[in-house]
Parts: structure tokens; sequence; C-alpha cells
């Protein structure tokens, strides 16, 4: 993950969120720890900023989980927060899905 550029401290934090999802896609755990927050409070923040920005027709895009063991996608998933287990091996090896906007990079 790059710097994309120093996040001000008088940014809120779905606007600190908002600004990394523009530069480029990130998971929850890469935001938390550019914005300084806990993984679970970043989700919440995700989950607004969803329907915000539904709202402003720019829908947030995301990178499905995968599980590591079989290659299984998780395409159809809803929730914001990474799957514990698959349900076609029963693997526990899940990479983190990814977020981004509409118009970034990544």
């Amino acid at each position: 993950m790059t710097k994309v550029r120093k996040l001000e401290e008088t940014e809120t934090t779905r606007r600190q969120i908002r600004t990394l999802l523009e530069a480029g896609s990130h998971t929850a755990k890469e935001i938390s720890s550019s914005i300084h927050r806990p993984e679970k409070e970043v989700e919440s923040h995700l989950e607004h900023l969803r329907k915000s920005l539904r709202r402003e027709g720019r829908p947030l895009g995301q990178i499905p989980a995968e599980c590591r063991d079989c290659g299984f996608v998780f395409r159809k998933r809803d929730r914001l927060k990474a799957p514990s287990r698959c349900p076609v091996c029963k693997g526990e090896a899940i990479s983190d899905p990814s977020f981004r906007l509409a118009g970034g990079q990544g």
C-alpha cells in the first residue's frame, strides 16, 4: 500500500476512509492501520459510507474475499466483513475483501 497523502487530523473518520478509497482499493485491515482506528470500527464506517455513496449514485466497489485453499470466490456476499470459513472446502485461509470507490484505481 502506498501512502496517498498525509491524512489531516481535522478530517472525519469517514472522510479519511473515503479519501483512501478514492485513491485505490484497500482492505479493512489496511484502512484500519492507515487511519489508526480499530478494524471493527472501520467496518461500521464502511457500512455507513456504502449507504451514503449509494445515495450519491456512486457505489462502493468490493473485490470479494477468496479461499486460499480451493479458490472459491465469495461473489454474492453482502456483508463487508471477511467470511470465517469456506463453504466448499471448510478451510479458514480466506483473503480479506478489498474496497474501492468507482473511478478509483486498484
